[in-house]
């Protein structure tokens, strides 16, 4: 299996390793060590190895460049511009401190100890050169620090057609030739391992999987690859300032598409996209990212669960509104904090991964402009086995996600982790999931964005929560939405490409 981060933190990645071992493959996962450093560990039955990737093609050439001409007029590296800032400065205080001097002298009438004076011609004259000498080292200091010129303006866009036109899918090798990083970091490594099949998770790992197909089938060996793909990649929102990466990705992805011997995905929706999008035999495989029915380290020896409302420090009366996941704008986390001056006694609580980010923090701002910072909490991930029985310390569990492609035909992990901690739900109307709680009565949909429409639902949940959970009760549903349910597909797969292992 190969994945292009750090496994942990990917719940999917993590479950799909530990399921496959333990039906009696078995599983080398190879990630992206976080530290630069080999590192490896025991996963259930199955091996995890995280690899160092340097990344210097990663880096677009022209930030290795000074930009012509104003470029060049900063400072080099080496710590000069710091020094000619201060040589400016401590110009400046002395002259402060001469002016001093004088108008001390002159109340005194004792002489000021700064050498022969000066007349007010050459005193000004002094002032107008440390000056100009002031706004050239600030010019030359912006120069030096200033950002990397984007990749997103007409001279770029034209770049990307012009590859796209001449070389067609192989036009990544020129747009974005980082991913050759990932191919010389685990290439090797997968070659040595000498697989019967590999599970190649999402874009990235495609590539490098199809090339070590490729270059088994060389040597006389057949390799089975799965590409397992947890999203949308046209869908996908673009990288800010870079018009390249996009185009690039999806060439990539098209071109080694072809040499998957099965597909599987996380929805039906997004089963169907790629089976039109690249001309699939057939239509992958649905495996959900669902939680698992029994916790894995469920037992006597077990870490204790932690507690959502102790750790919030509200009590069991006080109405809890959660949500749990990845923190970034398209996430709509914005609306749960502006609503909060109009649900009195209400709390919410962002369980994220990054609880320090730049987006988070500025939630919080945000909350306390508004009054409302102490019924705000921001909690870190806990292990993914605690996060249902965590979750279901809340009242309600909200996703207000954006209008995004990949948001419209998923149904995403929270979604089945709120369900199995029977949570009542409040979701923004993106299409599939919208349609979900619909037929199944387990929550309310609001319009995305839409602060009032969002107030409206929140207060509806609220107001009959039994009604809610008791969707739950109906036969089958949550035993379908378990990860047992799911790993039985993935071992089907397994067993249909490789019947004689």
């Amino acid at each position: 299996m190969l994945v292009d981060n750090g496994v942990n933190g990917d719940s999917r990645v993590q479950k799909a390793a530990r399921s496959a071992a333990e039906a009696g493959w078995e599983v080398v996962l190879l990630g992206k060590s976080p530290t630069g450093r080999p590192q490896s560990w025991q996963l259930g039955d199955a091996e995890v190895r995280l690899l160092p990737v340097p990344a210097p093609l990663a880096k677009p050439r022209h930030q290795y460049r000074r930009r012509w001409l104003r470029g060049l007029l900063g400072y080099p590296p080496g710590g000069i511009a710091a020094q000619r800032a201060q040589t400016v400065r401590a110009w400046r205080a002395d002259l402060a401190l001469r002016d001093a001097q004088r108008a001390a002298a002159a109340r005194t009438g004792v002489p000021a100890p700064t050498g022969p004076r000066t007349g007010a011609g050459l005193r000004r004259a002094e002032e107008t050169a440390v000056g100009l000498l002031d706004r050239w080292v600030s010019f030359r200091e912006r120069q030096t620090t200033r950002s990397p010129r984007t990749l997103h303006g007409p001279f770029d866009r034209a770049v990307t057609a012009f590859w796209q036109s001449t070389m067609g899918d192989r036009a990544w090798r020129k747009l974005e030739p980082g991913l050759w990083d990932w191919e010389l970091a685990f290439g090797p490594v997968v070659d040595a391992l000498a697989p019967d099949l590999i599970h190649a998770n999402d874009f990235r790992m495609l590539g490098v999987a199809a090339r070590a197909k490729i270059r088994a089938a060389v040597k006389g060996r057949t390799v089975k690859l799965v590409w397992d793909a947890h999203e949308f990649l046209p869908g996908v929102r673009p990288v800010r300032h870079n018009a390249r990466w996009l185009p690039a990705h999806c060439a990539h992805e098209r071109e080694y598409a072809r040499h998957a011997d099965a597909v599987m995905t996380v929805s039906d929706s997004l089963a169907e996209l790629l089976a039109t999008t690249h001309g699939l035999a057939e239509t992958p495989a649905v495996v959900l990212n669902a939680p698992e029915a029994v916790a894995p380290q469920a037992g006597a020896d077990a870490e204790p669960l932690p507690d959502l409302r102790a750790r919030c420090g509200v009590g069991p009366g006080t109405p809890l509104l959660v949500y749990s996941g990845a923190a970034a704008e398209q996430r709509g986390l914005g609306i749960m904090v502006e609503a909060l001056p109009q649900l009195s006694g209400m709390h919410v609580a962002f369980v994220v991964n990054s609880p320090d980010g730049a987006y988070v923090q500025g939630l919080l701002t945000r909350a306390g402009e508004l009054g409302v910072a102490d019924r705000v909490h921001v909690l870190p991930y806990v292990s993914h086995w605690q996060v249902v029985p965590f979750l279901a310390g809340a009242d309600v569990g909200v996703i207000p996600i954006h209008h995004w492609p990949n948001h419209e035909i998923a149904l995403i992990t929270k979604f089945f982790e709120y369900s199995h901690a029977r949570l009542p739900l409040v979701v923004s109307d993106v299409k599939t999931m919208a349609a979900t709680v619909r037929s199944t009565g387990q929550g309310e949909v609001f319009r995305a964005e839409d602060v009032a429409d969002y107030v409206r639902a929140v207060r509806a949940v609220l107001a009959d929560p039994g009604r809610y959970r008791a969707a739950y009760d109906r036969p089958g549903l949550l035993a379908n939405w378990t990860w047992e349910a799911q790993a039985r597909v993935l071992d089907g797969v397994y067993a249909r490409l490789l019947p004689d292992r």
